[in-house]
């Protein structure tokens, strides 16, 4: 089941394994930094980042859509 968020002004979809990646994004990083991921996700078509647990996630930018996944 795909979830939605928004994250620093962005809506962000997610299947549950991607939640850890999710908090990440909203709760340990500023949203400066977040929206870093998010422009580089909508000028090369993705962003790959770990979080604190060296869990491995991409966030998809496609025709200005998001969709945050875990490797």
């Amino acid at each position: 089941m795909v979830s939605q968020t928004t994250i620093a002004g962005f809506s962000v979809g997610y299947e549950e394994n991607a939640a850890p990646g999710i908090e990440y994004l909203k709760n340990d990083l500023d949203q400066t930094e977040a929206r870093v991921f998010f422009d580089q996700a909508r000028t090369r078509g993705s962003a790959a980042f770990e979080d604190d647990e060296d869990r491995q996630f991409t966030l998809i930018c496609k025709s200005n859509v998001y969709t945050l996944v875990r490797r």
